[in-house]
């Protein structure tokens, strides 16, 4: 049993919380450069949470130059039990309105331009993305949406495009053939890091659109989707608070707190030293 400390990575619309109790902004560096910005760090009903907005403030970085590792990493450094990513997706179902809150249990990873994995040569990882979410997490996440008032979808697949441009309509119909519910830019690699970093993810992917799949429907366009952010993103801070609230006093252990124990393939004796160095966060508990 251990006291929960929650990441939240903000998406689109999402660049503060306001909830926060003694909130401060910290810089933190790791050794796979600059997160996207500094870690907003404070309490929610006796909750510790850390907050790091994806794009930064001011919404600078574009997806594909989202520094994910850096990002896990960094969260993980500050001391983060659990990942929780608020994300802006289009919806690619008919009755996954704008509006709507999508908790994500399944992802398609269609980019190509980033960089996976914490491991490489001399330090070679498998995790498991079997189920690529925690259960336990996604539950309490989807809880704490409803009681903030919003119309929850429970599951989902997450198609994880490279942008930043928008799909075609051609992509969006293949897309809804392969039985996605939303599309989104940011999910991956961020879920894979996640599981490789030993942090429970969960994703809540607030509907903006309907893509462009939809006959007779207007292109997505960014005016259209910042009026439906703004709706959103109230709502995603009342979901951070109910979060606080509904958490169990103690954090009880998650099969994913240890999920390198069988994801490590290299011999102790054939690690690289340099590339050991830089997972000092990521792999804390194997190392120590």
């Amino acid at each position: 049993m251990s006291e929960w400390t929650i990441g939240v990575v903000g998406g689109s619309g999402l660049y503060e919380v306001d909830a926060l109790e003694d909130a401060q902004w910290v810089e933190v560096d790791t050794p796979w450069g600059r997160p996207s910005d500094a870690l907003l760090t404070g309490r929610i009903a006796g909750v510790k949470f850390v907050f790091l907005p994806r794009h930064g403030r001011g919404h600078r970085t574009p997806p594909s130059h989202v520094n994910a590792r850096a990002n896990v990493d960094a969260l993980k450094r500050a001391g983060c039990t659990d990942l929780i990513a608020i994300s802006a997706v289009g919806s690619l179902r008919e009755e996954l309105a704008p509006g709507r809150f999508v908790v994500v249990d399944q992802f398609i990873d269609r980019t190509f331009a980033r960089e996976k994995s914490f491991f490489g040569p001399g330090m070679v990882a498998h995790v498991s993305m079997a189920d690529p979410v925690c259960p336990r997490l996604s539950a309490l996440a989807a809880a704490a949406a409803e009681a903030a008032g919003a119309d929850v979808a429970r599951g989902g697949t997450y198609l994880a495009m490279e942008g930043p441009q928008f799909s075609s309509r051609a992509e969006s119909e293949l897309y809804r053939q392969w039985g996605c519910g939303v599309i989104g830019m940011t999910a991956m690699p961020e879920a894979k890091l996640a599981r490789e970093a030993e942090l429970p993810y969960a994703l809540v992917g607030m509907v903006t659109d309907y893509d462009c799949w939809r006959t007779g429907e207007e292109a997505v366009e960014v005016s259209a989707i910042i009026a439906q952010l703004m709706a959103n993103a109230e709502t995603a801070r009342r979901l951070i608070v109910e979060l606080a609230k509904a958490l169990p006093a103690e954090r009880e252990a998650s099969p994913i707190d240890t999920a390198l124990d069988t994801a490590v393939i290299t011999t102790p004796a054939a690690r690289d030293p340099a590339l050991l160095a830089k997972l000092d966060a990521v792999c804390r508990r194997l190392l120590a």
